[in-house]
């Protein structure tokens, strides 16, 4: 019997059948690696019809020769069907990547999908099936199927286009109508996107295939970033071509995560509105994920860059019947302010020599001069001839040797003071100063110093004194970071400063 069972089992095709499974499951087992499971589906379904084709072996040992035939019949069809599959698998995810053609999964569904009707087709012919009236029904039946699924058949048209022609792939950030987000899925009938609110949109592929929508960070056309627009207006008692310097200059200096160095930051003057001018800051945002915060962190470094220099953000012009504050609350506000800048200058020995009136006169002319995290507030090699006092917030002393390399040699709490060499003498800064965290400062400009230091030449010798002290703290720092090299430090004693004070001050 067993005998009998297993002659009707082998039969002429079977090697070729099994050796052509065997053959390819080996090649897709080895080159899969950790995504065999359509492998594992194929092989499943391989063993349903070898199990079929036993059963109609059972039935020709039994004598049963028409149930054995058509049994046969239907396992000798999912034999072909299990070999194109695996014919497919390995032509799409071997064969093809191995020589750089990336196929999209919707064409590599509908060749083996062609496949199998070609197949079908074959065994209904060799089964005796009359093909021609078979088509010319189902030509018919498609007709009216077409008819009345015409928009899912749109659907699934339109997603083999998108596919085919490469026009969207997983993984591209798009912008569609309301909807931005991550393509995760390409399917028959729809595209799958993932919003930056955590959001699954599923958008029918006709509907993507009738409008228009953008891809962002395409990397085939070369561009790494997309270009993000932060709007802003300025009065017009601040001249446009220096508003526009001033922030690009401070977006370009500044460490902004997410923001392009290149192509760099532009302002633009757009148009003249009642009251003030319209700017556009564009820069090029790196992760669209983030798109708001760094927005928002850009617009933080604008409007301190605007404060530093004596500007704001313009108001929209509006007649306001306003409550005449009283003068007594104006002074309040005023003596307020003014205690908070004494309080600031107190604590600095450079002002110490100076009178409590000196002081005073000082703290009248210090300017509010704010900055954001990672903005450069001074630069190693620039020339300017004013100091800072950090009223709040810290800053990182950087000092590049002669290997151009910046390295961090201190840093300037709340409280203390940089710059004081050039607001002195007009020395080129030696270090590079750049904001760690949100700073306020207030800046003290030469001419603001200079009528005290005219009417009390004196000052000169004493100040130079704790600036030469400062500056030799300074170099032993940089000097302990350069010792390996050629440069070294110049040195300042208080007399070499004392000169440099006169000649910038002009004093006899």
């Amino acid at each position: 019997m067993i005998e009998t069972v297993f002659a009707h089992l082998w039969r002429d095709e079977s090697p070729y059948i099994f050796g052509a499974a065997l053959l390819l499951s080996a090649l897709l087992y080895r080159a899969l690696g950790g995504t065999r499971q359509p492998l594992k589906h194929s092989l499943l379904f391989l063993a349903f019809w070898l199990l079929l084709d036993l059963a109609a072996a059972l039935f020709a040992a039994r004598g049963e020769v028409v149930i054995a035939g058509g049994v046969h019949q239907a396992a000798l069809l999912g034999f072909g069907l299990v070999l194109i599959r695996l014919s497919g698998l390995a032509l799409f995810r071997v064969l093809l990547p191995a020589i750089r053609v990336r196929a999209p999964r919707i064409l590599e569904d509908i060749v083996v999908i062609a496949g199998y009707l070609v197949w079908a087709m074959v065994r209904l012919g060799y089964a005796g099936v009359e093909l021609t009236g078979l088509v010319t029904t189902s030509a018919v039946i498609t007709a009216v199927v077409a008819f009345a699924m015409q928009d899912t058949l749109g659907n699934i048209l339109g997603g083999l286009a998108l596919q085919l022609d490469n026009s969207l792939e997983i993984g591209d950030w798009v912008r569609f109508d309301d909807v931005s987000g991550r393509v995760v899925e390409i399917q028959w009938r729809y595209t799958a996107i993932v919003t930056r609110n955590g959001e699954k949109v599923v958008v029918p592929n006709s509907q993507l295939m009738k409008s228009k929508f953008f891809v962002l960070l395409d990397p085939e056309h070369g561009q790494e970033g997309w270009r993000r627009w932060v709007w802003f207006n300025v009065d017009y008692a601040a001249p446009p071509g220096r508003v526009i310097a001033v922030v690009e200059q401070a977006i370009a200096d500044a460490a902004i995560a997410n923001v392009a160095k290149s192509p760099p930051p532009s302002c633009v003057a757009m148009e003249f509105t009642p009251g003030s001018v319209r700017y556009a800051l564009r820069y090029w945002l790196l992760d669209p994920r983030d798109d708001d915060p760094t927005d928002s962190a850009v617009r933080v470094h604008v409007f301190a860059a605007l404060a530093r220099s004596g500007w704001g953000i313009a108001l929209p012009d509006q007649l306001i019947h306003m409550v005449k504050e009283g003068e007594p609350y104006r002074e309040r506000l005023r003596q307020q302010e003014l205690e908070r800048r004494l309080h600031a200058l107190a604590g600095i020995p450079l002002f110490a020599p100076l009178s409590d009136g000196e002081r005073r006169t000082l703290a009248e002319r210090l300017v509010d001069a704010p900055f954001a995290a990672g903005d450069v507030m001074t630069r190693q090699g620039a020339v300017a001839h004013w100091l800072y006092i950090v009223a709040s917030g810290e800053a990182a002393i950087l000092w590049a040797g002669p290997d151009g390399q910046p390295r961090q040699i201190g840093t300037v709490p709340a409280g203390a003071v940089f710059g004081e060499m050039g607001l002195m003498t007009g020395e080129p800064r030696s270090t590079t100063v750049v904001a760690r965290s949100d700073v306020e400062c207030y800046r003290l400009d030469k001419s603001g110093f200079e009528d005290i230091i005219h009417a009390r030449p004196e000052l000169a010798e004493a100040m130079s004194h704790i600036l030469a002290e400062r500056l030799r703290q300074i170099e032993e720092m940089q000097a302990r970071l350069q010792r390996e090299g050629s440069e070294h430090p110049r040195g300042h004693g208080p007399a070499a400063i004392l000169t440099l004070i006169r000649e910038f001050f002009g004093l006899t």
